[in-house]
This record gives structure tokens, sequence and C-alpha cells, in this order.
């Protein structure tokens, strides 16, 4: 019986941080590293424009510069991700930009000096001669018959273009149906904006012949094989090091170009490189995500009942292929999980990943779910306002339900067991119990609009090999490793290939590893980041952690515990079957009087292995992998909205989330995920978006134009658990780490358009910020 799973224990690396001790990138102290340089960035001030030629030679001749380095003089290092897919057409990204810049920001030259503020100093003197070329804004000018095309290898700006599970049925299908709903959604582009921008410092070891990387990542094994394969250097000369890492929202699952060209730097100067960006940098040169558009068409029978959906899908991918999950990422998870945790009996889509003179998108946060759940949810609300339907009895009818699990969905995909009519109904319980449509009317009469929305979803995660493969990535991700050792004094080490940017790793593992063994959580310590200590591993992304890297280690727990019961069996004169360990010590099943300290049973196993069988000696120790072929979340998310009909300003008034994440390892750290998920959600719906003018300058590119949520902003995110233990993970749990971030949107805006619900209006799109419903209603007033 699990003692520790399920319980709410605080998380142990707040008081570190709270207190400031947290050490970040920027926190490697530079007193310790004689002749630290620091590294700044010439960036393009063109979206589109050949660079004619770069003369150093005045940043190179200011005080305290100790070099200038262009794409040549580093050797023209890039990177290249590869789906081996035919669709497919890889594309380099240079580490600097050498020939072309292809959007403002991109990184042309690098100056590294004796400190930050010379650095950029100097970098204002590299001369750079640009031919301006035309830029390519949006995906109908990337589409476009003329438009300039941003890699000569890719016709029509389109790096990926995927059919998939297309049916002959479908054309008589929408021919017989009897409601079609056709519409378009659009997505705005954000950043993902971590509290801290990304950072690298890299330093030659001459004592072990290696490169020293300490780099704010998601992904410390794939910052290896990445700048190795851009240096040209076997992986073992690279060293990195994830210390702590203050957010990464998909950010630093890929590998940064800047982080290579710091590594270069310092590999060729051989004397520690730092850099770090600002917020600006951040917002105009870091990958960005989510900006998508999709023309749907679905057929229904007069009761509501979805009969087939036909989906066009175009992916503002910008300027590269992000390594190492390439452009494809977000189309492929957009034509692959469309339909959800509805039953659609025929499907065809169409993905496309389109270059534009942007920014890169990276995996952002929920890596187009939130968007297909926004999708979806507005089609069963469509259909049920044109046949006279409650929504959520459309929802009902449509959805996988109890006694259809494991269910096969029209997608190829197996989905495990999950509550997704259950959680429908105990939100709509919830919402009934706590007389929200009763508040909402109250609120109206008030003089204000109010609404609420629902949003009903399955969260794919703790994608395995066994899904990642279908993908066909060079490098296919999935795996992960552990390693549990126990020391003399009972102490045990976890190290595990996941990394940890916020989520209480080192909590929640130590929960999974003390229930294995009988030993008390403050007993564990978890080393993770450092790709010297752990086995290869495929970081932290996709709400994976827990699943697969504790999975793996709840694997390794369980051999060390194998150990331990064999060793005490021997020294109690009993059969290792009847050896329990709880609380700290080995005891005999049914009789409590024999037993032994877990502690001093490794003391002997590590100080008197004479004393052991030879097969029982040098033990405590275990490795064990763990590759499931992924889980299902659930939820609902119901939100109330108010809109102060003279501003159009937007707030949110209730938010409720029942939600389904398997066994919950504990519960403070999975409400802290949702209501982060919320907030990031959110304001996708109600504030973030980068906008550009058409050549390609970026319109926000500061804190006050880019507009981020903030305590006011919110309210209080109500959470119901709901637990539904999954058969394909060793603990029962699902990942859940981009849920909020997944049904706030469409919770949001369908809340917005019954807030609306006496207008015209409908909107298909997000965010909608106050101008967009200012003028929507204004053409609406006008047209009546």
């Amino acid at each position: 019986m699990s003692r520790w799973v399920g319980a709410a224990v605080p998380r142990r690396e707040d008081r570190r941080l709270l207190l400031g001790r947290g050490r970040f990138v920027a926190d490697v102290n530079p007193t310790t590293r004689p002749g630290l340089l620091h590294a700044a960035f010439v960036r393009s001030p063109h979206a589109h424009a050949r660079v004619a030629g770069i003369d150093p030679a005045a940043a190179a001749a200011q005080p305290g510069v100790a070099a200038v380095f262009t794409a040549a003089s580093l050797g023209d290092p890039y990177l290249l991700a590869v789906l081996e897919r035919e669709e497919f057409i890889p594309t380099r990204m240079p580490v600097l930009a050498g020939e072309a810049a292809r959007f403002v920001g991109e990184p042309v030259a690098l100056v590294v000096a004796d400190d930050p503020y010379l650095a950029e100093d100097a970098a204002e003197l590299v001369e750079v001669s640009w031919d301006p070329r035309p830029a390519v804004m949006s995906l109908e000018a990337a589409k476009a018959a003329a438009a300039p095309r941003l890699h000569e290898e890719a016709g029509g700006n389109c790096l990926v273009d995927l059919l998939m599970f297309d049916d002959d049925r479908l054309p008589g299908i929408f021919a017989d149906a009897a409601l079609i709903i056709s519409a378009t959604f659009d997505s705005g582009r954000v950043a993902a904006l971590p509290l801290e921008g990304r950072a690298c410092l890299a330093e030659w070891d001459d004592r072990n012949d290696q490169l020293v990387m300490h780099v704010s990542t998601q992904v410390p094994h794939q910052v290896r094989s990445g700048v190795a394969q851009a240096l040209g250097v076997p992986e073992r000369q690279i060293r990195v090091i994830a210390p702590d890492v203050g957010g990464g929202f998909g950010l630093k699952c890929v590998v940064g170009r800047e982080e290579v060209a710091v590594a270069a730097a310092a590999w060729r100067l051989r004397q520690p490189v730092r850099w770090a960006e600002d917020r600006q940098e951040n917002l105009t040169a870091a990958c960005h995500g989510h900006e998508q558009r999709y023309r749907v068409r679905a057929a229904f029978d007069d009761r509501g009942r979805i009969q087939a959906l036909d989906a066009e899908i175009d992916c503002d991918t910008g300027a590269y292929s992000v390594f190492p999950f390439t452009c494809a990422v977000e189309p492929l998870m957009a034509v692959t999980e469309l339909p959800g945790v509805y039953k659609v009996p025929a499907y065809r889509a169409r993905g496309r990943a389109v270059a534009t003179n942007k920014a890169p998108a990276a995996p952002y946060r929920g890596v187009s779910r939130p968007q297909i759940v926004l999708v979806m949810e507005r089609l069963m609300e469509k259909a049920a306002a044109a046949l006279g339907l409650d929504p959520l009895h459309v929802r009902r009818m449509n959805m996988i339900g109890p006694g259809e699990f494991p269910y096969q969905g029209v997608n190829k995909i197996t989905y495990d067991e999950g509550s997704y009519r259950e959680s429908l109904d105990l939100a709509e319980e919830h919402v009934a119990r706590q007389a929200w449509a009763a508040e909402r009317d109250q609120i109206r009469r008030a003089g204000l609009r109010a609404g609420i929305g629902y949003a009903c979803f399955s969260e794919r995660t703790a994608y395995g090999t066994p899904a990642m493969s279908q993908r066909r990535m060079r490098m296919t991700p999935g795996y992960d490793t552990a390693v549990v050792r126990m020391d003399p004094t009972g102490e045990v080490v976890v190290t595990t290939g996941t990394c940890g940017h916020g989520q209480g790793h080192e909590t929640t593992f130590a929960q999974i590893v003390a229930d294995r063994l009988g030993v008390h959580p403050d007993q564990i310590r978890l080393r993770q980041g450092d790709t010297d200590l752990a086995c290869y591993g495929w970081g932290t992304w996709g709400s994976r952690s827990v699943v697969i890297g504790g999975g793996a280690a709840a694997r390794a727990a369980d051999l060390v515990a194998g150990q331990l019961r064999k060793a005490a069996a021997h020294l109690l004169e009993a059969s290792p079957s009847d050896v329990e360990l709880a609380q700290g010590r080995a005891t005999i099943r049914g009789d409590a009087e024999v037993s032994i300290p877990i502690a001093d049973l490794a003391r002997v196993m590590h100080f008197q292995a004479h004393r052991l069988a030879e097969d029982l000696r040098y033990g405590l120790e275990a490795r064990a992998s763990y590759d499931p072929p992924g889980t299902f979340s659930n939820a609902c998310h119901v939100a109330m909205v108010t809109i102060d009909p003279g501003t159009c300003a937007v707030r949110l008034h209730r938010y409720l989330v029942v939600e389904d994440c398997g066994v919950v390892i504990n519960p403070m750290v999975v409400d802290g995920q949702v209501r982060g998920g919320v907030t990031q959600g959110v304001a996708a719906a109600l504030l973030e978006r980068l906008c550009f003018d058409p050549d390609g300058q970026p319109a926000g590119a500061t804190l006050m134009d880019y507009l981020v949520p903030t305590a006011t902003e919110m309210c209080p995110v109500d959470i119901v658990h709901l637990q539904t233990p999954s058969r394909f993970s060793e603990t029962g749990a699902k990942g859940m780490g981009e849920g909020g971030t997944i049904g706030a949107p469409a919770a949001v805006l369908g809340a917005i358009n019954d807030a609306l619900s006496d207008t015209d209006v409908r909107f298909d799109h997000i965010p909608v910020l106050p101008q967009d419903l200012s003028a929507a209603l204004a053409m609406a007033g006008a047209a009546r």
C-alpha cells in the first residue's frame, strides 16, 4: 500500500528557491572562472535580406574585445533537423547567418568581450552590408505563386505537406449529411516567455579534454548531440549541465543556435564564454509558437452525431525547422489528434508547415492541442446551435464513453482508460450546484455581458518510442533510463534523464521511490540535468517525466528493493517473499518483532559483504529503462467571463477544472501545474499575440506591448480530481503538464461567445482582444 504516492508532500525545491539559493546559469560563479568572457550577438534588422558583407574591424579594435566571430570564421556550423518522410524538406539552420537573414533578430555575428556591456557596445560597431529582399509575413503571402522563397529547396515555402487518414467515403457522407458545418479557425503567434530567458556558459576543461556547457534547457542530451553534430566532434567531448531552470514551456526543448555559437567560441578561445538573452531578444529572436489556421468541414446527422471530419491545417513555422523536433511537430500533432475525445467515423486531414520571415516555431506548451480542442469544441457548439440542441448533449452523444476503452480511433490511436463523460457530468453538476447560470444572469442584469463556456479534451502524454517512431524523426525520442543507488547510510540517489524546470521532480520522484524502498522521501535525492551523470535521456517535454522517467525510477527502485529483501532474508533466516520494506525497516511479514533497519542492512551490504552469500554481495544499485506506448489524461474546463460593454474588456470571473491524470503522485504539484497551465491558456485566449508590420518588424518587443497575465487578470481556479489509473503506466499515473494550457482557450472562447448570444457576433479565433470585440459589435450594429 502506498504511503507517499498521493500525499501532498511540500515541494523540496521551494525552500532554496524562495530563499534565493537557487543556482541558475547566471549564478554560476564568475570569480572561479579566470578569463570569463561575455557574448553579444549582432542581429539582423531586416526580416529578409542578403548578407553582402560583414566588417568586424571596428568592433575587434575596441579595448576588452577578445574576438568577433562570423559564420565564416566559426566554420559555418549549422543545425539540421530531419524527418525521414518524403513529404519533408530538410533545411539547414546556420548557427550564424552567413548568406541571408530570414527574420528580424537572426544572429549574424558574435562579439566576445571582457564584460557584457563592452560586448553589446562593440556589437553595434560591426558593419554589415545588407541587401534587403521582400518579406513573407503571412500564410497567404508565403503560399502565393510569386512569393519569394525563403529556402530554394522549398517550393511554395512549404517545408512539410502531410495528407493523412484519407477516406474514400467522405464525398458520399458529406453529400448525404443532414448538416454540414464549415468554418475557419485561427490562433495567434505567441512567445513562451519563461521567467528565465535562454542562457549558456561554455568553458573548456583541459583535464577532461571536454567542453562543459551550463545551459538553461529542458533537454541536456539533445543539446549535447546538437552541439557535437554542429561542431563535428564526438559527444564525449561535450558535457551539458542544466542547473535550476526558470521555466521552459517548449522554448527550451529545442537546441538554440546561440548555445551552439557560444560553445564554438569557447572551444576556439579555450576560455569561458557566457551569454544570457534579454527580454527583447527573447520576444524577437527566440522561438515562437501556435500560429495556425484550420479550414474544417464536419458532417452531422439530424440528431447531432458527427459522421465525418475534413481538415486543412496550415502552421506558420517561421524561417527554420527547429532541432531536433523539426517543423513538422505541430502539423503532425494536429492531423493525428484532431478528433480528440470524440468518435469520428470518417476522417481526412492535411497538415502543412509553411515558412515565413519570422522567428522559428518551437513545440510551445500543448503543441497544437489548444487549437484542435478549440476546433472540435466550436464544431460541437455550432452543430448544436444549427440543430437547436443542448451543446453539452451533443458533446456527450459524440464522446468516447464508459465501456469503450481501450478505444481504437479513426486516427489509428489507442486511447487508454479515461473519464471523458464522467468529467463533463461532474463539471456540469458543480456548475449547477454553485449556481453559475443564476450568477451569469445577475451580472447581465447589472449591465455587463457574461457567459459560460465548456471545453472537453484529452491530453496524450508520455510519448514513448512506439508513438514517436510513427513521426519518423531521425532522432526518435521516447524512452528514459534511471539509476537508483543506496549508500551505506541508507540514503538514496536517483539519477534520471528527465530534466525538471519547475515541475517539482525532486519531490515527486522521491515519493515514487520512497514507497518502493520503504524509506522516507527525505532520504532520497534526485540528480538530473547532467549528461555525464545520467544515461542518455530525452529530457522533459510532452508531459512525460513522471510517467516515463518516474516509471524507470520505479523499476530501478523495485530491483534495489529486491536486493534488500534477499539480503534481509539471508540475515533474518527467512524467505525474501516474506520480507516487507516499510517505515525504514525490513520486517518479516506476520512477525513485526523480527526486523532490521534498512540503514543497517545497507551498511552490512557495503561494509560487511562477506556476511552475505556470493550472489547477494555488491548490490544496492540498479538501472532500468521504461518506454511506454503513451497515456491519455483528460479534463473538462468551464469558464465564466464578463465583458464591459463600454471598453469591451474581457475579465475571467470563474474557472473550474475537472481533471483525470490517473494516479495523482502529489496533489499540490498537480494543482500547481493545472493552475499555471490555465493561466497560460487564458493568456493565449485574451492577451498574447505577436504582431508584425508588412516589412517584418515585430510590434511587440517589450512587455509594454506583449501583454502577459498577472494575478489581477486571473480568478481562483477550482480543481476537482478524478483518478483512472493507466494500464500503460508503471505507476498508474498519466502526464498532465500541458492540460491547463490545452483546455483554457476553448473554454474562454466558448464563454465569450455565450456572452454575445444576444448578438450575431461569434468568434472562431484567439486571442479575442477588446479591439476585436469592439469592431465586431460595431459591424454587427451597422449591419442591423
